[in-house]
């Protein structure tokens, strides 16, 4: 492993100044030194937390540049705390997980059934979830299908009673908790941005998901339903409060009446969506927007926008936002993240923001108190 003239800046504290080590094969490899001397800064740049202003870390010969902490760890860089969640990626059985460039790509994965929604796979998105928020090399998600379909819906090979949560051990009607409302209830938590990118059939529980992820894009050929009159239930996964809150009452209710299934035209006139593109450019697009993100903004400021701008829509005045506006500057403007901002800007360079989510939220977050099932 080589560490060659590296060169890391903190806007205008240089941490590292054209710093090089070897570590070979099978020795032990001690830094010391007084505290504030650049230690820590050389294992962040080894494993991909930090990306240095010049320099190069390469293994065996080959540049480890470009790869981030996850992807380095599977070339044999890694901490040993982060080879545990490595090795539990490898296990899911109805979702990929794939990090790249800081973005997380979700894919459902069961293109033979047009990727229909199971328990295993809400377990798997619920956990997926919860390690992109402890990821700091995950800046954003991209949730999408495997194969022809984005999700077709709830699967339904019980048959007639697919719905009938009744018959199932340790259930009543004070107890039951919809699957959906759990997925969608975790995503509107997220501290990562997520996209949509919905590459065919979204129906059901495979439409009311994309609710609370913040961007949507679509394919031309993808189609959309809420379906659920058509089936004797009612809208499920906390879409009577996200989908009227996107398109308004009049046209969620159209849609929701009638459970017919339309095109990605339609969702694109209603707002349902914000683009629809051509299925070779979907994922290009999705990944162009979320890399404009990760390159180009503080990982703190983008949590905090996004609570701020989902939990301002249940407000009653905007006192409330003034409140949270005006408390959130005073903190973050005392942060190496707000000095950063405005010396690159100034300096005419990209950005590189030293703020952490796992670390570095202000200390009033979060401010709402969650309610209750």
């Amino acid at each position: 492993l080589t560490v060659d003239d590296v060169t890391m800046r903190f806007g205008g504290v240089t941490a590292l100044d054209r710093a090089s080590l070897t570590v070979r094969a099978g020795t032990v490899t001690a830094l010391i030194g007084p505290n504030g001397s650049g230690k820590t800064t050389v294992f962040n740049v080894v494993d991909g937390t930090y990306r240095p202003a010049s320099g190069s870390v390469t293994l065996d010969g080959g540049s480890l540049d470009g790869l981030n902490r996850t992807r380095r760890a599977f070339a044999g860089v890694a901490r040993t705390y982060q080879l545990p969640r490595i090795l539990h990626f490898m296990n899911y059985e109805h979702i990929l997980y794939a990090v790249d460039q800081g973005i997380l790509t979700l894919t459902l994965n069961r293109p033979d059934k047009l990727n229909a929604f199971t328990h295993t796979m809400l377990r798997e998105m619920l956990d997926a979830l919860d390690r992109a928020d402890a990821d700091d090399d995950v800046r954003v998600i991209i949730v999408t299908g495997a194969g022809r379909g984005f999700c077709a819906g709830a699967d339904l090979s019980a048959g007639a009673g697919s719905f009938n949560h009744a018959a199932e051990q340790d259930r009543s009607a004070d107890t039951h908790r919809d699957g959906g409302g759990l997925l969608t209830l975790r995503l509107y938590e997220s501290r990562k941005p997520v996209i949509a990118a919905i590459n065919g059939a979204a129906v059901g529980v495979g439409v009311t998901m994309t609710l609370p992820m913040d961007i949507r894009l679509a394919a031309t050929d993808a189609r959309f339903g809420f379906v659920f009159a058509r089936r004797g239930i009612v809208p499920e996964a906390a879409s009577s409060w996200f989908l009227p809150r996107i398109v308004g009452v009049s046209q969620a209710l159209q849609w929701s009446f009638s459970g017919r299934v339309f095109p990605a035209a339609e969702a694109l006139q209603a707002r349902l969506v914000s683009e629809v593109l051509a299925a070779e450019d979907l994922l290009p697009r999705a990944r162009a927007i979320a890399t404009e993100i990760v390159e180009n903004t503080s990982a703190v400021s983008v949590t905090m926008i996004r609570h701020m701008l989902w939990r301002m829509l249940s407000e009653d005045h905007p006192m409330a936002a003034h409140r949270i506006d005006s408390r959130s500057i005073y903190e973050l403007g005392q942060t190496a993240d707000a000095r950063e901002g405005v010396s690159s800007f100034l300096e005419k360079r990209p950005p590189h923001f030293p703020g952490r989510v796992s670390r570095d939220m202000p200390k009033f977050f979060p401010w709402w108190e969650a309610p209750k099932f």
